[in-house]
């Protein structure tokens, strides 16, 4: 008889960005570059506050033109400029408190992400990993069955990461 794994599984994505290290770290520690590329598409990205530091927050909201607005918040535990950024993010409401994903009542509250950057010939290896912290069984239960949703997720956002940098680089 096998014994099953019970280690919870992360989100492992990565992705090769056409642009140095250094200026994909702006991009993604930068509200002057985020407000271009971190929203889903047809949102609009406010940025309410970014304090890119071991304990600092980045706490922001995502709209839409039919009014809808959602919250997330990053409290950051690790800058390794521009080599990695370690961070919990949550749902949030206006006052940067966490509160429930709007879509999920068993949607982990935090969820913490450490994202790996090198460097070869020019080009940028984005490693991202993420997974519940603090989290119950079922929320991470939740977690592991929206892998193929959050691949998607992050795929358009990193296709609009790449858009971006190609304009800015010229």
């Amino acid at each position: 008889m096998q014994k099953e794994n019970s280690e919870p599984k992360q989100l492992i994505i990565t992705r090769t960005i056409n642009a140095p290290k250094q200026l994909v770290f702006d991009a993604m520690t930068k509200a002057e570059h985020l407000v271009h590329w971190w929203d889903p598409k047809d949102f609009k990205l406010e940025i309410h506050k970014l304090e890119l530091k071991p304990g600092g927050i980045f706490h922001y909201s995502m709209g839409d033109d039919s009014g809808f607005r959602m919250y997330g918040i990053f409290v950051y535990h690790e800058i390794q400029a521009p080599d990695k950024i370690v961070f919990v993010n949550s749902f949030a409401d206006a006052n940067g408190n966490i509160t429930r994903a709007p879509f999920s009542g068993t949607w982990p509250l935090e969820i913490m992400n450490v994202w790996t950057l090198t460097e070869e010939n020019g080009k940028t290896i984005l490693r991202l990993e993420g997974g519940p912290y603090n989290a119950t069984a079922e929320e991470q239960a939740t977690f592991e069955s929206m892998f193929d949703s959050m691949n998607e997720g992050f795929g358009g956002t990193f296709n609009q990461l790449d858009a971006y940098l190609e304009r800015i680089k010229k």
